[in-house]
């Protein structure tokens, strides 16, 4: 029989596999909703547990039924509003004209960025008609989780009418914003974030290039006979060549939302979580896995696409695995 080759696996959708600019991703597109508050928040990814569901989907096998369920723990301490932008149309685009700083920001943002000492606009003179859309920038509170002092610095949409906007910004200004008032138990969210890095691998690893026969020339982890993939005097792009693996921005859509709760003991288990150690403050469960390592930044985001399949609340728990994580 002949041998089956697998000159090539990885997806040319992501195309370049270039290392991601910074530590938290870019969120480039929001939802439409009409309710006025958030569409996103940030968390921090503590680990993984299980719990036993009691299985609530009308079309599955077993329905009724406790059955486990693998969830990741997000810490999401609350945030602040940095300052708020106003955009206006131009040319099929949005361009920013105005933005308005908070002028009661925590000390650690100094060491984020220079903090203006006066305020160069109002928010309370701001004529909203002049403007299209407006958006928040928002900073998260770290050392409340007792991770590190340093702040990250992103921005966030808002949901509802241009007023129902601009009054949420005002009356939010000075006030910690928690992810209860943006999720509740059962939403479905969209995940972003920076995968593992994993350094400098071979076409195997980063590609799954299948291993050649043993007794084949020079090498049997290389991509073997390039083929038409050279036939122009150098080597296409396309070739599933070494390189640097790992530290990619990717999304995960559709992510149920199992629980939210701000009762930490509810969820350590005995010695913590390996790497990051106890929640100190709100957290949220999120089904399945989600990418990145222990302690990085996970921004949360309503689903852009939501699945109508999935049922819209949460399943009852039953029972969460509060067992040791060390392995012993």
């Amino acid at each position: 029989m002949p041998t089956i080759r697998s000159p090539h696996k990885g997806s040319m959708g992501y195309w370049p596999r270039k290392r991601a600019r910074r530590m938290y991703a870019r969120v480039r597109a929001f939802p439409q909703e009409k309710e006025p508050k958030l569409l996103g928040f940030a968390g921090y990814k503590v680990g993984m547990t299980h719990l036993l569901v009691t299985d609530n989907r009308k079309t599955s096998q077993t329905k009724g039924e406790d059955i486990f369920c693998p969830v990741t723990v997000i810490e999401c301490p609350p945030i602040k509003i940095l300052s708020v932008r106003f955009y206006k149309k131009e040319d099929y685009r949005l361009a920013l004209k105005t933005e308005i700083v908070n002028q009661k920001l925590n000390k650690e943002l100094k060491r984020k960025l220079v903090i203006p000492k006066k305020a160069k606009h109002d928010i309370n003179k701001i004529n909203i008609s002049d403007y299209d859309d407006l958006k928040l920038v928002v900073y998260t509170q770290p050392r409340i989780a007792e991770l590190k002092k340093k702040p990250e610095v992103f921005q966030l949409a808002l949901g509802g009418s241009l007023e129902q906007k601009f009054n949420y910004a005002k009356e939010n200004m000075e006030k910690e914003i928690k992810i209860k008032d943006v999720f509740q138990d059962g939403n479905l969210i969209d995940i972003h974030a920076i995968t593992k890095g994993k350094g400098f691998q071979g076409p195997v690893k980063r590609f799954g290039v299948s291993l050649r026969q043993a007794k084949s020339e020079k090498t049997i982890r290389g991509p073997g006979s390039l083929g038409p993939w050279c036939g122009q005097g150098h080597i296409m792009y396309r070739v599933a060549h070494a390189g640097k693996t790992g530290f990619y921005q990717r999304i995960e859509y559709n992510k149920q939302i199992i629980k939210i709760s701000d009762k930490p003991e509810e969820i350590n288990p005995k010695g913590g979580f390996i790497n990051f150690g106890n929640v100190k403050s709100t957290y949220v469960l999120v089904k399945g896995s989600v990418a990145g390592v222990k302690k990085r930044l996970i921004i949360l985001k309503k689903a852009l696409r939501p699945n109508n399949k999935v049922p819209k609340e949460a399943p009852t728990i039953s029972y969460v695995s509060l067992e040791s994580k060390q392995g012993r």
